[in-house]
């Protein structure tokens, strides 16, 4: 398996004769909508955070409250910010990997960009107009799920179809990675979207199911929202971006697959941690705690795998500030799967749960492993895909690296401390056995946190607008290279003996 693996590296490496170019357009167009709605997604986040340290900031209007700007953020980084980058990557990533241009073409290819831009509208326009499910990362109701799905199936069409076209013998572990996260992702949304309007001509739903299925069903879909939309769509582009930014193999090709059937089969049970101490049966809790911890392998197996790659060309993180971006999110990315199979234990759970150490926990992982692999990709994508010999300016990429590194740190450190702090307030008793403070009391206790929080935030969308700037110079002004003198098949990271 492996011995295969590096003979169709060697093959990519080859420069190939192609009847056609690569599809690039709708391409470039995801690149752009994915800084565009990064910078949107970030400076939501940073207005609800100061909405929950300095209240007055809802403004007084229903339109600008919390309650409704939160999921605009959510799904701003998530869907908007994340989701581009996924398409962006993957139809950029399969190409190449297989040899073949896009199935469907450059047809598909817009489809597939205006079709989900257009989720992306409706959707953020019914959170602020207050008409959503009430689901946690499914607050779409059934017309904007409805038009996904046929977004969706158009993207395992176009996926599917330029991997069975293939060119090359062998199928690139990033393209599992990949490809599993668009089949989750379709059976997750169907599994969790089922519902009836109330009429055809009327925005409102109710779900097939009801009360702790109903729970069930929306932690099932949601932590599998983590598992497979942030985090196995985004192990396909860490194990590509990587080799080709270190220019080194993936330090094990073996690896790299037991860390693909391993987390594949033990994200989908994970889901009820979210549950403890809740009417869902205690059996069905402890299943969702084991599988959790079980995670804690196959994560760091391809946390490993990542930092490892880089043996033999660590100098070049002092180079390559791209690269910086990307093996730092692998580091985020070990933290925060240990991080939450330790939450996951009921133990620890009864003090965690509902606390700010969850929104901690849960923005190392945005911010750090999705936020920055993502960033990583993008320097190393635009000068390519805008034919440039380079980016503008590697100085400002180091810049937006250390603010926005010192951006999270403030953050999640902030959220950490908070949230242990609320846990403990929650569970003081006095010696009468009464709770030692009310539930206000806990709310004031959390003001500077919320500020630091505030600040950490604004770090990180001010890293966000230098990279902006760059990437925009870098467009415009950068050095034009040659098409004839640019690799045709640049496909898979460098060969390596075998195993």
């Amino acid at each position: 398996m492996a011995v295969a693996g590096y003979a169709a590296n060697q093959a990519g490496t080859a420069t190939v004769a192609r009847h056609e170019p690569y599809v690039e357009a709708p391409i470039r167009a995801f690149a752009i909508a994915t800084v565009f709605w990064g910078v949107v997604g970030f400076l939501v986040g940073v207005v609800i955070a100061s909405q929950l340290a300095w209240p007055l900031l809802n403004l007084d209007l229903e339109w600008t409250t919390f309650g409704r700007f939160r999921p605009v953020h959510t799904s701003a980084v998530i869907f908007a910010f994340g989701g581009n980058a996924l398409f962006c990557t993957s139809l950029y990533v399969v190409q190449r990997t297989c040899r073949a241009r896009l199935f469907g073409g450059e047809n598909m290819g817009w489809f597939l960009f205006w079709g989900y831009q257009f989720v992306i509208v409706t959707a953020a326009l019914g959170y602020v107009l207050g008409v959503t499910q009430g689901k946690e990362y499914a607050e779409p109701e059934w017309y904007v799920d409805l038009w996904l799905t046929v977004v969706w199936v158009h993207y395992l069409i176009a996926f599917g179809g330029t991997i069975l076209r293939r060119e090359e013998p062998h199928i690139y572990v990033a393209n599992w990675f990949y490809l599993a996260f668009i089949v989750t992702v379709a059976m997750l949304h169907i599994g969790n979207n089922l519902a009836l309007p109330i009429t055809l001509g009327h925005a409102k739903s109710y779900g097939a199911a009801s009360g702790v299925q109903d729970a069930m069903i929306q932690w099932w879909y949601g932590h599998n929202a983590v598992g497979f939309f942030l985090t196995a769509g985004f192990l396909g582009m860490m194990y590509y971006f990587i080799p080709k930014q270190a220019e080194r193999p993936v330090y094990s090709y073996r690896l790299s697959i037991v860390h693909f059937w391993s987390l594949i089969f033990l994200y989908i049970w994970a889901g009820p941690h979210h549950l403890h101490y809740t009417a869902l049966p205690d059996w069905a809790q402890t299943l969702g705690m084991v599988f959790s911890v079980m995670l804690w392998m196959p994560s760091w197996g391809g946390m490993i795998n990542g930092i490892m790659t880089l043996s033999g060309a660590w100098d070049k993180l002092r180079t390559n500030p791209g690269l910086r971006f990307s093996v730092t999110a692998v580091g985020f990315y070990g933290m925060s799967t240990f991080e939450g199979p330790v939450m996951s234990i009921k133990a620890v759970n009864a003090l965690s749960h509902y606390t700010d150490w969850t929104i901690g926990h849960v923005h190392s992982g945005a911010m750090g492993w999705v936020g920055f692999v993502t960033f990583g990709a993008l320097y190393w994508l635009f000068p390519r895909l805008w034919a440039k010999k380079g980016l503008y300016s590697e100085k400002l990429v180091s810049w937006h690296f250390w603010i926005a590194t010192l951006g999270i740190v403030l953050y999640i450190t902030a959220m950490w401390v908070s949230g242990i702090l609320q846990g403990l307030m929650w569970r003081a008793y006095d010696e009468l056995g009464f709770l030692q403070y009310s539930f206000i009391e806990t709310v004031a206790a959390m003001h500077p946190y919320y500020v630091i929080r505030v600040l950490g935030g604004v770090l990180y969308l001010s890293g966000a607008l230098i990279m902006v700037y760059n990437l925009w110079m870098t467009v415009t002004r950068g050095e034009s290279e040659e098409a004839a003198a640019l690799p045709v098949a640049s496909a898979m990271p460098v060969p390596a003996p075998a195993e």
